[in-house]
């Protein structure tokens, strides 16, 4: 079932957005001042705010009735709407790192590792950390040439999740458990260029189908990218 949650639940959605973060930083949020649980929680609910309505589409008194503060409380924290971005930006991007580092932990073998991301992906869809989707997808698209800054916190961001990829699959081709000649490159784009746009066609019609059919397809692929003698096997 797929998750949206209103400004009038952004308490809620904060509490839920730290949990997912885990406990270590529940730890942290327990030791933080006054002033640092209140720059936190700024963040997280700027985070889905932004990711809801982009960085374009959200005014400041949107800000202000998503974190229950005035003004002055939220500059005192952040210089500018833009600094406010690129850090809920940050914080949303951290929330699915999280995510990847929980789903590929104790996962050696290089095919369950990109299995593993398949299914960071299907997360974002069924159970989303921040609300309206990917934000990488939705900051690039939004930012393109209007915002240099989000721009290249967007490339960034993505330049990490096909790094990843890249070195699974190459890591995967030494220890033999995918084919050599096999394209890291090109299996990063294919997995995710169709994940990402069955989020897109998710979020769109509200029908996690287009994930789901996008993620089959995607792990009939990855088991092709297989040594011959261990498909054959299977």
């Amino acid at each position: 079932m797929l998750c949206y949650y209103t400004s009038a639940s952004a308490p809620a959605a904060y509490d839920i957005l730290i949990q997912t973060k885990g406990s270590d930083l529940t730890k942290r949020n327990k030791h933080m001042s006054k002033g640092e649980q209140t720059r936190e929680r700024i963040l997280a609910r700027s985070a889905q705010l932004f990711n809801r309505q982009g960085y374009f589409g959200s005014s400041l008194t949107d800000i202000m009735r998503e974190t229950g503060l005035e003004k002055g409380g939220i500059y005192n924290h952040f210089s500018s709407k833009e600094q406010l971005a690129l850090e809920a930006f940050d914080f949303a991007y951290g929330l699915i790192q999280q995510r990847v580092r929980l789903a590929l932990a104790g996962k050696l073998n290089a095919i369950e590792r990109l299995l593993a991301i398949v299914s960071v992906f299907q997360g974002i869809v069924e159970d989303p950390p921040v609300a309206g989707g990917c934000p990488i997808l939705n900051t690039a698209i939004e930012a393109d040439d209007a915002n240099e800054a989000l721009r290249e916190r967007a490339r960034a961001a993505m330049d990490s999740w096909r790094t990843t990829i890249h070195r699974i699959v190459n890591k995967g081709i030494e220890r033999q458990e995918i084919r050599p000649g096999v394209d890291a490159d090109e299996v990063a784009s294919i997995l995710i260029a169709t994940l990402e746009g069955a989020i897109m066609l998710s979020n769109l019609y509200k029908d996690p189908t287009y994930m789901k059919r996008a993620a089959d397809h995607i792990v009939y692929y990855i088991e092709t990218i297989r040594p011959a003698i261990e498909a054959r096997a299977e």
